[in-house]
């Protein structure tokens, strides 16, 4: 057997135990805090007293100003000089969390602000209160329009996970740099971790090929056209 080969195959389990363990967690926790924040931030946006939609464009603005890499070194490195001391998944699940809560609420406020005022009224005269007709008349037409950015939002978000290794948390590619330091063999094992990310990224798209699919059947579209 090739010794490149070999050295994939030893490698496997560790690489993938990184990614089941790290990597998948740090990525399904990050999107589910930080959609929940997305929402609460384009609520804060379209509907919040004045104070508080300021707020909320100040935190959209600095999050999405700043690269990511900067934000986990702040959270991580900077916060102790504070005296707030974070272990390494805390500090980037943090990170994570609100850098995607700063992109999906630009996605959520867009979507929510695209349902027509019609919607609006037509919940209203049948005696719907406010929260009532987001609930029931607004979030379920915005949801379908928003399936495809958040899709990649999260796609995006697998591979941005790499960026943990920077703050010590032990990853998929954090995994790999270890693995590099015993063997010698960049090359080979930089591109097994890449083969991992673009097998998770690969699923990934194929499921949000198959949910866009069946949204476009229930909203009567066609696919084609629901692209």
């Amino acid at each position: 057997m090739p010794h490149w080969l070999q050295l994939m195959l030893d490698s496997l389990a560790p690489l993938l135990w990184a990614c089941l363990v790290f990597t998948v967690p740090l990525t399904l926790l990050s999107f589910a805090f930080g959609l929940t924040l997305g929402f609460l931030t384009a609520l804060a946006r379209l509907y919040g007293p004045r104070p508080l939609v300021a707020l909320a464009r100040f935190y959209v603005w600095i999050i999405r100003g700043t690269p990511l890499l900067v934000q986990l070194f702040v959270i991580f490195y900077g916060l102790p000089s504070v005296g707030i001391l974070l272990d390494a998944f805390p500090a980037a699940l943090i990170g994570f969390t609100l850098n995607v809560g700063a992109y999906s609420s630009e996605i959520v406020r867009a979507v929510i602000a695209s349902i027509p005022k019609g919607q609006w009224e037509a919940s209203y005269s049948i005696g719907m209160n406010w929260a009532q007709a987001l609930r029931r008349t607004v979030l379920p037409q915005a949801a379908r329009t928003a399936v495809p950015p958040l899709s990649n939002t999260f796609i995006s978000l697998v591979k941005d996970t790499s960026l943990a290794a920077a703050v010590t948390v032990p990853e998929l590619f954090q995994a790999a740099q270890r693995i590099v330091a015993t063997s010698y063999e960049p090359l080979i094992i930089y591109i097994e971790a890449a083969l991992i990310y673009l097998a998770l990224s690969s699923v990934l798209s194929a499921l949000q090929d198959r949910l866009e699919h069946r949204l476009a059947r229930a909203s009567g579209l066609a696919p084609e056209a629901a692209r």
